[in-house]
C-alpha cells in the first residue's frame, strides 16, 4: 500500500482542529430540541449540560450574557429548544452547541417564568395571608404609583372622587412597561415608605399583553411590596390578568376602578349610614333609660326611707363604741394586776443572787477542768514513754548497739547463710555506727 498511496500523518491536535473547522463551517447556525441533563453552573455563571433525545446526546454551553436574558429558569428535565453554532472544544476534542438562545417547548417563556416564580415565591411565604398588612378603615392620603398618562390613573380618580372628594391622593409617574418600569416601581415604593406621609399605595395600569405586564413579574418589585412598611394594592390589568404583585400586595383590586371602591367607601352611603346608627341609639338609649327609672322605682320602694335606717345605723355605732371603751378599760385594769404580780414575784427571785451563784459555780467547773486537762496530759505522757522504751528494745539498730553486724550482697539483700554468697562477692556489713565494704575472701559452711 505505501508503493501506490501518499501517507499523511497528522497529530492529534492537527486533525481535531480540521474537524472543528468543517464543522463550524457546516453547522454555523442550527436550532437543536432535546431535554436539558446533567445542569450545572459553576462559578463563572455559565451554565454547561447536555441536550439529550432517546437517540443520542449532545454537550451544550450557554454562557452568562446569554444565560441573564432568559426569562425563565433552566431545570433538569425541560423540554427546549436550542439555538446556536456546533462548535469542537480542541482540548478535549469533544463537540459541543454553543447556544445562543432557548426556548422552552409546550408552555411559553413567559408562562413558564411566571410559573417558576410563583412556585418559589410561595414556598417562601411572600403569599402567606398572615404576612399581609391590613388597609386602613378610612384612608385620607392615598399615592398612586403608575404612569400619568395611562386610563388608569384616571378611571382610579374619577371613581375616588366621586365616592369621597375628601381623600388626598399623590400620584407618583412611573413607567409600566418596558425595561425600566420594574425598577422605577421599586424605587417609587422605597421613596414612598421612607417619605412615610401616604396611608396606602396603589400600583396601577390598564390591561396589557402578557408581554405588556410582564413589568409586574418582576422577582425584585415583589419583593418590593413585600418589604414596604406601607400597605400596596395592587390594580393590574383587568380582572382575568393575575399577576406577582397581585399575589403578594396586602390586597389585590382586578382592575383599578375597582381599587378606589375596595380602597374608599362612599361618603355619602357612610353619612346616611351614620344618621341611621344616630337615630337608633337614641332610640335605643331612650328605651334604656326608661328600664333603669322603673327599676330605680321599684328599689326605692323596697329600700323605704334610708334616714331612718341611717339613724338607727348610728345609734348601733355609738352602742358599740361604748360596750368596745367598758371592755378596754376592763382589760387594762386586768393586765395591770398581772403586772404587779409578775413585779412581785421577781423581787422575790433576787436575779442578782442567782447570778452570783451561777458564776461562782462557772469558776469551780473551769478550775477541776484544767486539773483534770493536766493529769490526762500527763498519764499520756507516761504511756508514750513506755511504748518508746518498747520500740527501742525491738529496734534492729539496738541489736546490732550488742556488737552484732548485718551483712547485705551488692543487690542489698540480707545474707543469712554462707552459702547466700560467693568467694570474690562484694558484700556490706552494716555496724551500729557506720557499714564495711568487704570482699569475700573464703566461704565456710
Amino acid at each position: 500500500m505505501e508503493l501506490f498511496t501518499r501517507r499523511e500523518i497528522l497529530s492529534v491536535g492537527q486533525l481535531v482542529g480540521r474537524l472543528k473547522r468543517i464543522t463550524e463551517e457546516a453547522f454555523d447556525f442550527v436550532w437543536v430540541e432535546g431535554e436539558i441533563s446533567g445542569l450545572r453552573t459553576p462559578a463563572s455563571g455559565h451554565m454547561y449540560f447536555a441536550l439529550k433525545d432517546d437517540q443520542a446526546s449532545l454537550r451544550a454551553v450557554l454562557f452568562k450574557h446569554q444565560a441573564s436574558l432568559l426569562r425563565f429558569a433552566l431545570e433538569e428535565g425541560l423540554q427546549v429548544l436550542c439555538q446556536g453554532r456546533v462548535s469542537v472544544y480542541q482540548p478535549r476534542g469533544e463537540v459541543q452547541l454553543v447556544v445562543d438562545s432557548v426556548e422552552p417547548r409546550g408552555a411559553g417563556a413567559l408562562a413558564l417564568a411566571f410559573e417558576q416564580l410563583r412556585k418559589r415565591l410561595k414556598a417562601e411565604g411572600l403569599f402567606d395571608q398572615a404576612r399581609k398588612q391590613a388597609l386602613p378603615e378610612l384612608p385620607a392620603r392615598v399615592a398612586v404609583v403608575t404612569s400619568p398618562s395611562g386610563a388608569a390613573i384616571r378611571d382610579f380618580l374619577n371613581v375616588l372622587h366621586r365616592r369621597d372628594s375628601k381623600v388626598a391622593v399623590g400620584v407618583y409617574p412611573v413607567r409600566v412597561q418596558g425595561f425600566n418600569a420594574a425598577p422605577q416601581m421599586i424605587e417609587a415604593l422605597q421613596v414612598l415608605a421612607a417619605w412615610g406621609w401616604p396611608q396606602v399605595i396603589v400600583l396601577t395600569r390598564g390591561g396589557g399583553s402578557p408581554e405588556d405586564l410582564q413589568a409586574f413579574n418582576d422577582e425584585y418589585l415583589a419583593r418590593a411590596i413585600a418589604d414596604c412598611p406601607i400597605p400596596v394594592v395592587s390594580a393590574v390589568g383587568h380582572e382575568i390578568d393575575v399577576s406577582i404583585s397581585d399575589l403578594v400586595a396586602d390586597l389585590r383590586a382586578p382592575t383599578p376602578s375597582a381599587a378606589a371602591e375596595l380602597l374608599v367607601k362612599n361618603r355619602a352611603e357612610l353619612e346616611a349610614g351614620l344618621k341611621s346608627l344616630s337615630v337608633r341609639l337614641g332610640r335605643a338609649g331612650e328605651r334604656m333609660l326608661s328600664r333603669r327609672r322603673a327599676e330605680l322605682s321599684h328599689l326605692a320602694r323596697a329600700l323605704g326611707d334610708p334616714r331612718r335606717r341611717l339613724a338607727d345605723k348610728r345609734l348601733r355605732v355609738d352602742d358599740l363604741l361604748s360596750r368596745a371603751g367598758h371592755a378596754l378599760q376592763s382589760g387594762l385594769h386586768q393586765r395591770g394586776r398581772a403586772v404587779g404580780r409578775l413585779y412581785q414575784r421577781s423581787l422575790a427571785a433576787r436575779p442578782d443572787r442567782r447570778l452570783a451563784e451561777t458564776r461562782s459555780w462557772q469558776r469551780e467547773l473551769a478550775l477541776r477542768l484544767a486539773s483534770a486537762g493536766v493529769g490526762a496530759i500527763n498519764t499520756h505522757r507516761q504511756g508514750i514513754g513506755r511504748l518508746e522504751a518498747r520500740l527501742r528494745a525491738l529496734s534492729p539498730l539496738a541489736v546490732l548497739g550488742r556488737g552484732f553486724a548485718l551483712a547485705t550482697d551488692s543487690q542489698g539483700r540480707v545474707l543469712r547463710r554462707a552459702q547466700d554468697t560467693a568467694k570474690g562477692r562484694k558484700i556490706t556489713v552494716r555496724l551500729a555506727q557506720g557499714s564495711l565494704k568487704a570482699k569475700v575472701e573464703e566461704v565456710q559452711e
